[in-house]
């Protein structure tokens, strides 16, 4: 009956207004739309299409990055040390989906925006219908790459697919291409928009001429590594169709297309930060202060507007604003032990002499002495600093008795060492008020917190304000070491001199490393590109992951181990007061990382496999 009515008052309110003067066609039958916005003023609105774009931008992927605190800690650099509900990260071993991503529901808007711009953007000029094509033809290169190098080939797709209703849906499916296929692909796309970003080329959040280059040094060192390392396999790993597996023959190819990108973007603009005369402060500031001129491409986050958690996450225990979390990434022994001393020494630390003695030291930071400046911009060490305070790491003290030392932990943090051996040792701690415990939550379980990446600002750590430091995308620390890389897969004497420029920013001497080895190589990119998103991919295009991450109990790299800092308690001697430290496996971590060959490439989900009958599945699924 209301559905009657309703007609009835529609057909009343027509006739009326063709019988009336009143009701004319612009105040009636034509007006705009308060609610909907119409293709034509989507697509000819600039302010509109930089919000569209901004939605695009957001959706970039990612897999441990972007201030992801859980994804950072399955990896050899760190351990969980937060909730315990998040336990299962220090139990973890790589499944056949992890890192799978096949997101055509992004491809497909991107498409679809290309398509519209066309069709609809009447009112835009030249210039302007160029920059926001180029722009989402970058965005969709940068998805390709994401998905091609999770996955190996995937179906490219550059217009949308639409139905027709005809009961045959085999025009919709198209197969995998060739993984070299894909990354030709990204270049070929990248090559055609670079000279179409000239209004974006101060942004360093919007796509521009410098990061498209940054995406082809990436994307261009990934198929060149992947063509030269998967064959050294003793079976590579292959498709027949060449969805997985790319002919060595093409890895010189690509080493020089990466070279040529990344020598473009280092005599560019762009510098390596060096502003604080402190090195490893300068390396904490160069990705939390948004100042200097490295980050070549990033997402921005603003105060109040789009702020993220990671220092709210991960401040160290004591610093904590808000009392609610802290201390959820533990990094671990064994990257800080990749970390080399500034004298060219490995980086191994020596918490015992040649004898299997305990060596003490007078201050907690002595063992840390002369070492990479990075580790102090990576990582929270006992006896350092962090916003103008002194960490308090210990995780107990050493009693000499009968001949060796007794370790003692406190039950409690920051408890003091009166409480139990009585007012002459007034003023000292028994246990840090930051840990480190082997078996804890909300505190550091391997003696180190993280530093890179938590800000430092006021209020950083709180869930009211939060942080709004950047993510880099793209920086030319990176940049650095894929021409470095590539030159020296190249045999090019250049390769070197990039390395050697990296080390000398963070305290080394000037050519410091006189022999290059792609061993070194790999330890630099580990240490200049913590935290970013790297180690991971790295590993797996060197074909090196499944040594690395081996399962074994004993390795120090599929084991995450601890250093703990012990006070010596031994009236009487010349050691007493000092520090000695311990080795220690955290109790929180129990089993080794386990990468196996299944794990080069994702799985593809059996969805997509049953949607489209035309997918090759990846090898070992």
């Amino acid at each position: 009956m209301r559905l009657l009515l309703k007609k009835i008052y529609v057909v009343i309110a027509m006739a009326s207004c063709l019988g009336m003067s009143s009701c004319n066609h612009d105040d009636w039958f034509d007006r705009e739309s308060k609610s909907l916005i119409t293709d034509g003023q989507l697509w000819n609105d600039p302010k509109l299409l930089n919000s569209l774009l901004a939605n695009y931008y957001n959706r970039l992927p990612q897999l441990h990055g972007v201030f992801n605190t859980g994804g950072m800690t399955e990896l050899d650099d760190a351990m969980w040390s937060g909730h315990r509900d998040g336990n299962w990260r220090n139990d973890f071993q790589f499944g056949d989906d992890y890192g799978r991503y096949w997101d055509y529901g992004l491809i497909r808007d991107i498409n679809l925006s290309l398509e519209n711009i066309d069709e609809f953007s009447t009112e835009l000029t030249d210039i302007q219908k160029r920059q926001y094509r180029a722009e989402l033809r970058f965005i969709r290169a940068f998805v390709y790459f994401e998905m091609v190098k999770r996955m190996g080939g995937v179906p490219i797709v550059t217009t949308q697919l639409i139905y027709d209703f005809s009961g045959d849906p085999t025009p919709l499916q198209i197969p995998r291409a060739k993984e070299h296929e894909v990354y030709d692909f990204i270049y070929q796309e990248l090559e055609a928009i670079q000279g179409d970003l000239e209004e974006n080329k101060a942004s360093k959040t919007r796509a521009n001429r410098y990061t498209i280059l940054a995406l082809q040094s990436r994307a261009m060192l990934y198929a060149a590594s992947l063509a030269k390392y998967n064959n050294q396999l003793a079976s590579p790993i292959t498709t027949p169709g060449g969805e997985v597996g790319i002919p060595a023959s093409m890895s010189t190819d690509y080493y020089r297309k990466s070279l040529a990108a990344s020598k473009e973007i280092i005599n560019g603009p762009f510098q390596l930060y060096n502003e604080n005369a402190d090195k490893g402060a300068n390396f904490y500031d160069m990705l939390n202060k948004k100042t200097g001129s490295e980050v070549i491409f990033a997402k921005d986050f603003v105060t109040s507007l789009k702020v993220h958690r990671f220092a709210y996450d991960n401040i160290v225990k004591s610093l904590t604003e808000d009392n609610e979390s802290s201390s959820t990434i533990s990094p671990s022994l064994s990257f800080v032990e990749s970390f080399d001393y500034l004298d060219g020494a490995k980086g191994t630390l020596r918490d015992r002499d040649e004898s299997g003695n305990y060596i003490p030291y007078a201050n907690l930071t002595d063992i840390f002495a002369n070492k990479d400046a990075r580790l102090y911009g990576t990582v929270i060490y006992p006896g350092s600093t962090f916003k103008g305070r002194t960490v308090s790491v210990q995780a107990g003290v050493a009693l000499w008795d009968n001949g060796s030392y007794q370790f003692n932990v406190a039950p409690q943090l920051g408890q003091q060492l009166e409480d139990e051996l009585g007012e002459e040792y007034a003023g000292g701690l028994w246990t840090g008020f930051d840990g480190p415990q082997i078996d804890a939550q909300d505190v550091s379980n391997t003696g180190f917190y993280i530093r890179k990446f938590v800000s430092d600002a006021p209020a950083a750590s709180t869930r009211g304000t939060s942080a709004a430091n950047w993510w880099p995308w793209f920086r030319l620390g990176e940049i650095y070491l894929n021409a470095a890389e590539a030159a020296f897969e190249l045999e090019q004497a250049d390769a070197r001199g990039y390395i050697n420029t990296l080390r000398e920013r963070a305290g080394f001497p000037a050519n410091s490393i006189a022999t290059l080895t792609m061993d070194i190589i790999r330890n630099e990119r580990r240490v200049e590109l913590a935290f970013e998103d790297h180690r991971f991919f790295d590993l797996k295009r060197w074909r090196i992951a499944h040594l690395v991450w081996d399962g074994s109990e004993t390795d120090p790299n599929a084991v995450v181990n601890g250093l703990y800092p012990y006070r010596v308690i031994r009236p009487g001697h010349a050691d007493n007061g000092k520090y000695i430290y311990q080795r220690v496996r955290p109790n929180r971590f129990r089993r080794a990382r386990f990468f196996r060959l299944a794990n080069y490439y994702s799985s593809i989900d059996q969805t997509v496999l049953n949607n489209n009958p035309k997918i090759v599945r990846n090898p070992f699924q």
